[in-house]
């Protein structure tokens, strides 16, 4: 039995993977007892028709190029192309890859912090990870990364580039990016650093509304998640609207990790099917009683940075009813990927299967569709000059109102209670300027306050 592993990510500069036994050679068997014999002789002819052919590409390659090359240097860029030909996804490992990989999976790495994948022969940025040195410099989902210290990266594949932006922690790097709707390169310097992921992250927004991100779906994030609500219900009590689960820019990760999420809110029914190339691969996740958010409302936040994983809790929870999902189409990686480890030589990843979402959506190259597309803005207060009622002469007083004394002032208070109200002003900053929270914020209150009145007509 070969040991596997399955993530469900983007080629990136760091690879999210998780365990699971499979037992591939008797997969093998299975798919070739049923072929009739002089068929396998047919085939088997023909395959080593095209390995003899391998074979004298291999060896004038080797006496004739330019540059001498080792043999076992040309075999890794043979496999590897082999790989990379499949599909973006699929590709050769060599054993110092594949032991940097295992420990990423760890979420702690050296690095930029960005996922990103291969387009028209650029680099295209997926997503940025929350807190890390690209995060700060200013990259974002959708950047088009045109040039590493000033080489073009054109003409390179993929792991090359990424090999190209790894480097001593504390080394500088410039990247050159291309931005939508912005005229002019844009020019970005970034210095590597470890990185570490806290893959959960929590609060309490407006008092009444946990407020639960997901950065990336590592080997604790179930575990973390449910810490995050235990602490959020400790804090607020019965008082809760509802929950925001923000997986925006969230790249993806651990496929049993992303399974594990969707059922903390499902009380059943399937999560997610994975479907290979024969019948017998397909695999099917069903949810078990339990939600952790007790039925509380649920808005889900995604954007075409939300790949893989993300997607596939976005797809669960939206095919269930059981959240409503905002913000914009998500980024559409809708395969499976196995790592197989080759014993002395690295591993090689292999696209295996795709995945659907409950009602038998594909989500590969089309995404989660949300069920409120809602761009992200930026926002600014208008004042109005119209002039009330109180303005106008002789207006009538308020006979409702109420006279006010002047409250006595305590200036070292006064003091102090500004420089508190400076702290949560800059706490409040980034959500005030966060359009698309803001109306996931609108929505959550929108839903429980109709909810509660329901409630409270069917009493009466």
């Amino acid at each position: 039995m070969h040991i596997h592993k399955i993530f469900l990510t983007t080629v990136s500069m760091f690879l999210l993977t998780g365990w699971i036994i499979a037992p591939a050679l008797a997969q093998e068997d299975e798919r070739t007892a049923g072929t009739k014999p002089e068929a396998r002789i047919q085939d088997s002819s023909e395959t080593y028709r095209q390995l003899n052919l391998f074979g004298d590409v291999f060896e004038r390659v080797r006496s004739q190029y330019v540059d001498e090359m080792t043999d076992e240097k040309l075999v890794e860029t043979a496999i590897n192309g082999m790989l990379v030909s499949l599909d973006p996804h699929s590709g050769y490992l060599d054993e110092d890859d594949f032991e940097e990989m295992q420990v990423q999976t760890r979420g702690e790495f050296g690095g930029l912090g960005i996922e990103v994948t291969m387009e028209n022969g650029i680099v295209k940025v997926v997503s940025p990870i929350d807190d890390t040195p690209a995060y700060r410099a200013g990259v974002e989902a959708g950047d088009y990364i045109t040039h590493l210290d000033d080489t073009p990266i054109v003409g390179l594949t993929l792991s090359e580039a990424v090999d190209k932006m790894r480097g001593r922690v504390g080394a500088d790097i410039k990247l050159t990016i291309r931005r939508e709707n912005v005229a002019e390169p844009i020019e970005l310097t970034v210095t590597r650093d470890i990185i570490k992921i806290k893959s959960v992250r929590s609060e309490i927004l407006e008092d009444k509304i946990g407020y639960l991100r997901i950065t990336t779906f590592s080997q604790n994030t179930d575990e973390g998640l449910k810490k995050a609500v235990a602490d959020i219900k400790a804090k607020a009590g019965d008082n809760l609207y509802g929950y925001i689960l923000d997986l925006r820019n969230n790249p993806g990760g651990l496929l049993d990790q992303a399974i594990a999420i969707s059922d903390d809110f499902l009380e059943n029914g399937e999560i997610v099917s994975t479907r290979g190339r024969h019948d017998y691969d397909t695999k099917r996740d069903n949810a078990t009683a339990g939600d952790i958010a007790d039925g509380l409302p649920i808005v889900v936040l995604i954007n075409g940075g939300s790949a893989s994983a993300s997607e596939i809790v976005a797809g669960a929870l939206q095919d269930h009813r059981r959240a409503i999902v905002l913000g914009t189409q998500s980024f559409g990686k809708g395969s499976v990927q196995t790592v197989i480890p080759l014993p002395g030589h690295g591993a090689m990843r292999l696209t295996t299967a795709r995945y659907f979402t409950p009602s038998g959506r594909s989500i590969q190259a089309k995404g989660i569709e949300p069920d409120i597309i809602v761009e992200q803005a930026k926002i600014e207060q208008l004042l109005s000059q119209r002039m009330k009622e109180s303005d106008l002469p002789g207006a009538l007083e308020n006979p409702n109102a109420k006279e006010t004394i002047a409250p006595v002032v305590d200036n070292k208070k006064e003091k102090k209670d500004d420089k508190n109200a400076e702290a949560d002003e800059k706490d409040k900053k980034d959500l005030s300027q966060d359009y698309q929270l803001l109306r996931a914020i609108d929505l959550i209150r929108g839903v429980s306050l109709y909810e509660k009145r329901s409630g409270e007509t069917q009493k009466n």
